[in-house]
């Protein structure tokens, strides 16, 4: 059992352990807020690991804007009755520590007595009004750049099923999961990009015609050049998916035009639902190679996996090579 004490923040202009209705924050001025919130049900088994991958997963939301958290919530659905408490003191003891490894204040939080555990985060933060990034921001020859692996979705899913050595797998999931996107989201304010999303649920296929939708601008995919949590592949070659990245597959495939070589596992992997997947960013070409070298220096991947085209698309265009 972990501890969880929760340290003072000169922000909070109230006490955590006062019992108030809200909390109360000082803010910085001339700064735009930023907000969101997001909670999920365990992907490992560790209930320290998955705090810190369900705040990190919240976490990103903020980072995607290009925005510096400030405050967090916890949200928090557990089985009291039929679990030991020492289980959710550990996992927001997970949470904590991301909260405080992003630099952001703990303000407190809502619980609820359910069959089912689930946690997460309410975050706000900061971003200067003009620095910030949104998904209608492609433009034609910008460069998309994925700083995490894809294949927490098909990992999580074999682990759920009892693959042998399933620790090892769990493994590859914490570390990518739980690595906060903070060095994307400062070079989103740093350099003025425009546009940027974090890939979760609706998977890396998703979020980029999400993105190419918003920008009316089709986007080619490299699927050779994306990075894969190893295994990942071949879990799907063996039929081990999620449902919900299967559903992302058919829902987004009518905007799909994919290569006759494209291997059909990979482009299930493509559309993979993640959780706290890396942040994808659209860069002029002229910072790509600065942007590339900032990231791989902070121990963040760089991988160029696409192009936006000058090809008008209202509804959003895929093209798969």
């Amino acid at each position: 059992m972990r501890e969880l004490e929760i340290p003072h923040d000169s922000r909070l202009l109230t006490g955590s352990c006062d019992n108030e209705d809200a909390a109360v924050l000082t803010f910085p001025s001339g700064r735009a807020l930023v907000q969101t919130v997001d909670f999920l049900t365990p992907i490992v088994n560790d209930p320290y690991r998955f705090g810190q991958i369900a705040a990190a997963n919240a976490l990103s939301d903020i980072y995607a804007m290009g925005a510096t958290p400030v405050a967090a919530m916890n949200i928090v659905c557990f089985p009291s009755h039929s679990l030991p408490l020492d289980i959710l003191r550990d996992i927001l003891a997970g949470g904590l520590s991301k909260i405080r490894e992003a630099g952001a204040a703990m303000a407190g939080g809502h619980s609820v007595d359910d069959t089912e555990i689930k946690y997460g985060l309410c975050v706000s933060g900061e971003v200067p009004p003009d620095r910030f990034a949104t998904n209608h921001g492609l433009l034609p020859g910008d460069l998309l750049i994925l700083t995490k692996p894809i294949g927490t979705g098909i990992l999580a899913t074999a682990v759920k099923q009892n693959v042998l050595n399933g620790a090892q797998f769990e493994e590859a999931i914490w570390r990518v999961a739980s690595r906060l996107n903070a060095v994307p989201g400062q070079l989103i304010r740093e350099f003025g990009l425009k546009a940027a999303t974090d890939v979760t649920g609706f998977g890396l296929g998703g979020h980029i015609l999400e993105m190419s939708a918003a920008s009316g601008w089709a986007v080619e995919l490299s699927a050779q050049t994306v990075p894969l949590i190893p295994h990942a592949l071949d879990f799907a070659a063996h039929g081990i998916v999620p449902g919900g990245s299967l559903a992302n597959r058919r829902y987004f495939e009518p905007r799909v035009q994919a290569a006759s070589t494209t291997d059909p596992n990979l482009l299930t992997l493509l559309f993979d639902a993640q959780t706290s997947g890396g942040i994808l960013l659209c860069v002029p070409e002229s910072l790509a190679e600065t942007i590339s070298e900032r990231l791989t220096a902070e121990g963040d991947l760089a991988a160029v996996v696409g192009r936006v085209l000058d090809e008008p698309a209202p509804q959003g265009l895929l093209h798969i090579r």
